[in-house]
């Protein structure tokens, strides 16, 4: 029988075997364009020592920073919002209450996520993803600002799916040196003096009675499903995902043999989580896998090899034309010889051979340089560098703002698929997340009684999710023209067109706060008042039209044989026959 540490042992096993066929491929993405962000040995720490030794032209890392930054204000910009909180009913979400108080709580959450680290992570995970195809970060409970954010470095930790080909299993090893372990899991709970070496191992209880603290261990962090999950408990041990750290041992030697005996069974900590706190955005997912297995980064790797040869054969060449190898006659084997501007080598030649240049190079420079250029061009394609610096580089003085929007609509075209994985993994559990750590806070006010105990949902509206809004908004302004059109001709089609609707429609595309739009209900109410207004300014009119036919009146002779005689004559027998 296993103990705890030894099955999680087992299950490292298995999801480093799955891992294992995409390390060589990071490696080489690490070793051309992000050489310092990957940590494939768990001793890679505060480690200082050159790694760019394989790039002369950073044309790709260059490239990657522009996909970074692009994607960070395009997606997920502290300037802006970028998410909205709807509900699934439509008209429920234009409900005057409801949309207000949807709008406060997104508005908090946008605060919170400026107060925390989040925008510090974000582009890291995203360099991440247009590199290796994947990134991961971790989010835990902060006491002051809510939650706080790791990024993960790529091939430091596993990751596998659920039935649903969602990540929900994660593992990832680094180090902590001793005084690290004993503050984190081993100082007594509430302020008692004194250290708990219960969960520790009596190697790093031994480091720590000889001085040594700051000796590096090797430790696992595993967050999983729990087969124990109970709703609603309080309970750490009955989370819906459990979390767990253990010792693997010293530095250099994972598995080390001293942690035998009672060590071999314990466990730094066992607690637990509401949530999955490991958000895994993949660019690119094929079938079942758990990795992502396309990205920018690997379709360009040809490119980025072929543009570092090529620049290489260059400087090659170039430094033969500037320091070309020599011939001489054998008497200058012992004697001065130069190649330095202005300086004189003297030679006893009598052939006239001399001390001169082995053989010409005659390189075409431009030549490589023009097809360097198209590789460049290559790679900057592959990471969207034209998408992001579109704007940038346009030559405003020649281009309308209508071509502008529809080259920004088509380039995005290709950013969906992208954008919708984006969500799933990332952004969607993120909200989620913080909607949650909030709620726990009691910074969520009250809801309305009509949304009580109903899902939300969640709108992204950064300017990349508004930019393809933005071709919807195109039909919209073709319809409002061709319908002014048609009742400029027939006045009576006007009752066709739902012009209320029209504008919410449009405002909700541009994401236009509530505050500016009225509510269905305040338009209906200020419709009534206008209708009374108009009955009341109505009755005022006819008010003079009546006191003038009731002094007619009181002016007419009723004897006689008159018309107004016969009337009244008639509607009294009339009157008398009923």
């Amino acid at each position: 029988m296993k103990n705890q540490r030894q099955q999680y042992e087992v299950l490292r096993g298995q999801l480093d075997l799955e891992r294992s066929s995409f390390l060589p491929h990071w490696r080489d993405l690490a070793e051309f364009i992000a050489p310092r962000r990957p940590r494939f040995t768990i001793t890679d720490v505060n480690s200082g020592e050159r790694r760019s030794s394989n790039i002369i032209d950073g044309s790709a890392t260059y490239a990657m920073r522009t996909l970074r930054s692009g994607m960070m204000s395009g997606v997920t910009s502290p300037a802006r919002q970028w998410f909205r909180l709807s509900m699934p009913d439509p008209e429920l979400s234009e409900f005057g209450p409801v949309k207000d108080w949807l709008y406060t709580v997104g508005q908090r959450m946008s605060t919170i996520f400026l107060k925390s680290n989040l925008y510090n992570s974000l582009p890291i995970v995203y360099g991440d993803m247009g590199t290796f195809a994947t990134g991961a970060m971790l989010v835990e409970e902060d006491e002051r600002e809510i939650l706080r954010t790791f990024p993960i470095p790529i091939g430091s930790y596993f990751i596998a799916n659920n039935e649903k080909l969602q990540v929900e299993t994660f593992m990832r090893d680094f180090q902590m040196t001793v005084y690290q372990i004993v503050e984190k899991f081993g100082r007594m709970p509430n302020g008692q003096q004194g250290i708990n070496w219960e969960n520790i191992s009596s190697h790093v209880k031994s480091l720590w009675d000889s001085g040594e603290t700051e000796a590096r261990i090797d430790v696992c962090h595993c967050i999983h499903k729990n087969e124990q999950w109970q709703p609603g408990a309080l309970q750490s041990k009955f989370k819906k995902y459990k979390s767990v750290y253990y010792e693997r041992g010293n530095s250099g030697n994972p598995g080390a043999t001293y942690m035998m005996g009672s060590d071999s069974a314990k466990m730094l900590r066992e607690s637990g989580y509401d949530f999955f706190p490991i958000l895994a955005p993949r660019w690119e997912v094929t079938g079942e896998d758990s990795w992502g297995n396309n990205c920018p980064g690997m379709e360009a790797l040809g490119d980025i090899r072929q543009l570092q040869f090529g620049e290489r054969k260059q400087a090659k060449a170039i430094d033969k034309m500037i320091d070309p190898p020599m011939t001489g006659p054998t008497s200058l084997r012992n004697a001065k010889t130069t190649i330095l501007p202005g300086d004189v080598t003297f030679v006893d030649d009598r052939s006239g051979g001399g001390f001169r240049a082995a053989h010409e190079v005659r390189f075409d420079i431009n030549a490589l340089e023009m097809k360097q250029q198209q590789i460049r061009q290559r790679i900057s394609r592959a990471f969207f560098e034209d998408l992001f610096l579109m704007l940038a580089n346009s030559d405003r003085r020649q281009i309308t703002a209508r071509e502008i929007d529809e080259r920004h609509e088509e380039k995005l075209l290709a950013l969906g698929p992208v954008l919708e994985q984006l969500n799933q993994d990332l952004l969607d559990p993120l909200i989620d997340i913080g909607f949650s750590l909030m709620q726990s806070r009691g910074l969520i006010p009250p809801p309305p009684e009509e949304i009580a105990g109903q899902d939300l949902k969640v709108e992204y509206i950064s300017l990349m999710a508004q930019a393809q809004k933005m071709i919807g908004i195109g039909s919209i302004e073709r319809f409002a023209g061709f319908a002014s059109q048609v009742i400029a001709v027939d006045p009576t089609a006007a009752m066709k067109v739902d012009t209320e609707q029209m504008l919410d429609v449009y405002a909700d595309i541009l994401s236009v706060p509530p505050g500016i739009i009225r509510t269905d209900e305040a338009v209906a109410d200020m419709k009534a008042q206008q209708e009374q207004a108009a009955q009341a300014r109505a009755r005022a009119e006819q008010i003079p039209q009546m006191a003038m036919a009731a002094k007619d009146l009181s002016q007419t002779e009723l004897s006689g044989d008159t018309a107004l005689n016969r009337i009244v004559e008639a509607a009294a027998s009339g009157a008398i026959q009923q």
